[in-house]
């Protein structure tokens, strides 16, 4: 099985480069919007069985837009929200940021305690889109593009592939609109074969061969 994950387009809290991942949180830009239309002009020619995308209001319009020319229905499952910011939400400031990029950068490492103040541990995070993906699997669909958030899609995608490497989760970028794709072996196994623009190796990279940046907010 092979499994799409896309970052929503962008919206004016990405611009201002804040927390937001309540709902039903910011709308897309006009930006954000040919964005969207763009990734569902490509995902147009793979030839997809289902779209599922988050409660928010970006991931699912955007998913809107990769439905529409397959004629399919959006599936909405809160389990593939945003990592919820808590104390923290509609924070701007760098250092709230990079605690909250930090604290995925510890999940994505073992540290599933950990959490942000008032938000969700690492363990209860990855459960929950988890559930989503367990769904996704027994729907006997062949290829699937779920709409998500950026550091959802990275955190999961780097804990679940056998082939990356958890300690580069701070430097892995991924843009609106960017695409992590995966396979499912049928066996229990995900491998990611593409992170945006990069195909992934079959074997995990060394620290440090992804993508450079300072990582985005959500």
């Amino acid at each position: 099985m092979r499994l799409h994950l896309i970052r929503h387009g962008q919206t004016g809290s990405n611009v201002l480069a804040a927390l937001d991942t309540a709902a039903p949180g910011a709308p897309l830009t006009e930006q954000g919007v040919r964005q969207a239309r763009a990734v569902g002009a490509v995902l147009a020619q793979e030839p997809l069985d289902a779209v599922y995308a988050s409660t928010l209001d970006r991931a699912r319009a955007t998913a809107a837009e990769v439905a529409r020319p397959h004629g399919l229905d959006v599936q909405v499952r809160e389990g593939l929200r945003e990592i919820v910011a808590g104390d923290l939400e509609m924070r701007t400031d760098r250092g709230s940021v990079e605690q909250y990029l930090g604290t995925m950068v510890a999940w994505a490492t073992g540290d599933l305690d950990a959490r942000v103040p008032g938000g969700e541990s690492g363990r209860a995070t990855l459960e929950r889109f988890d559930a989503v993906v367990a769904e996704i699997l027994s729907s006997g669909a062949r290829t699937v593009a779920a709409v998500s958030h950026g550091a959802m899609i990275r955190l999961w995608a780097i804990t679940r592939a056998a082939n990356l490497d958890p300690r580069t989760a701070g430097d892995r970028w991924l843009d609106n609109t960017g695409v992590v794709t995966l396979e499912h072996d049928g066996r229990g196994t995900w491998s990611a074969v593409r992170w945006q623009d990069e195909a992934v190796p079959h074997t995990s990279p060394a620290v440090g061969d992804g993508p450079g940046g300072e990582p985005l907010p959500v």
